[in-house]
């Protein structure tokens, strides 16, 4: 039995070559983090239009597609899709127009009270601090909802056009909380329906995973923490959650 080794040249220079690329993309993904951070919060108001339907068939965590037109889209960074930052992102999110007793309980009620009420809450903004069935809204429209976001092309997919995709996350009291295949927040479709956006912090780069199980235990994680960041009282996040109830265009405080 002959063994043969490589010349201890070649393992030297192979060893160098991956502690010289592994350095590279440590710093690529530190990078794109700052850059992230810098550009937050996000103020994104749009149409939900239809996506691959993944997240609901595949993974059982269904997401509202933001539309690209530029008709339609409108963003506070003044750019489009292409322009914005790749990552996994926390914020909230509203589909439609927002409730009446929401409209009048954000304008009088005082930012103390809005902290208290955003330390209870692991979900839905109400100012009933229910389940969401109040008015009609069981079907998650005019409510705001904490969300996990997705911004970027699905690397375990391969998109080739980058997507904004939020999951709304409702309170654990809500009776769709854990409706969906995979235990997560199932409403109904939402297609054509305002979406107003507010991306408020960073969580992790996107990144390909080995297999659905992976990527749907991942995805649960952010999950997780967005629910425990979006209960945060200082205050951009409850700025971000005020403008999110009440307001239907950039322009709005």
């Amino acid at each position: 039995l002959v063994t043969c080794f490589p010349p201890l040249a070649i393992v030297k220079l192979l060893a160098s070559q991956t502690e010289r690329q592994k350095p590279r993309f440590v710093s690529t993904i530190n990078h794109l983090s700052i850059m992230s951070k810098q550009q937050l919060p996000i103020r994104i108001v749009s149409k939900v239009v239809r996506g691959y339907g993944r997240g609901s068939k595949d993974l059982g965590i269904p997401t509202a597609n933001v539309s690209r037109d530029k008709d339609i889209l409108t963003c506070s960074t003044g750019t489009d899709f292409d322009e914005l930052p790749t990552g996994i992102y926390w914020g909230f999110a509203r589909i439609g127009e927002p409730s009446v007793s929401m409209t009048a309980t954000t304008a009088t009620a005082p930012t103390s009270s809005l902290r208290r009420t955003a330390s209870s809450s692991t979900g839905e903004t109400s100012s009933g601090g229910g389940n969401g069935q109040e008015n009609g809204e069981g079907d998650g429209m005019g409510k705001v909802y904490t969300a996990a976001i997705s911004i970027g092309y699905n690397p375990t997919y391969g998109n080739k056009e980058k997507t904004v995709e939020p999951h709304l996350i409702a309170g654990e009291e809500h009776p769709l909380r854990h409706a969906s295949l995979t235990g997560e927040t199932l409403f109904q479709d939402f297609y054509d329906k305002t979406i107003v956006l507010s991306v408020v912090g960073y969580l992790r780069p996107e990144a390909p995973f080995e297999g659905l199980e992976k990527l749907t235990e991942a995805i649960k994680g952010d999950i997780r923490k967005a629910e425990k960041l979006s209960r945060g009282i200082d205050e951009v996040t409850l700025g971000e959650k005020r403008w999110v109830e009440s307001s239907s265009s950039l322009n709005d405080p």
